[in-house]
């Protein structure tokens, strides 16, 4: 016979609770591979596109080269931290559902 405790760690490591949240991650991690493919892709159709907005001169640098050479890091850096923090609220909410589930079951 499993103890409670025992039987609490089961569901929330069931095939259902990792499943539902497998799908939420990867729904995010798409939306952020699709906002840093925009600005990767981005960058050459605004070259080709608008050559002579990205010719203007920004604090000594061209447009172009701004957000090439000094904002793309960042930016970078920011959808990362995006990822990260949402992605540990939807374990958290996804955990406080299981137990929920579990105090309805009686578990």
């Amino acid at each position: 016979m499993q103890s409670p405790q025992s039987e609490h760690e089961d569901f929330i490591h069931s095939e259902a609770f990792l499943h539902r949240l497998m799908r939420r991650q990867f729904r995010l991690s798409a939306a952020c591979a699709a906002a840093f493919v925009v600005v990767l892709l981005g960058m050459p159709l605004m070259n080709y596109f608008a050559p002579e907005l990205m010719a203007v001169r920004v604090g000594g640098f061209t447009v172009s080269w701004l957000v090439l050479g000094v904002l793309f890091f960042p930016f970078v850096w920011v959808i990362s931290g995006i990822f990260i923090r949402k992605s540990l609220r939807m374990e958290r909410e996804e955990a406080e559902l299981a137990l929920e589930e579990n105090r309805r079951r009686g578990v």
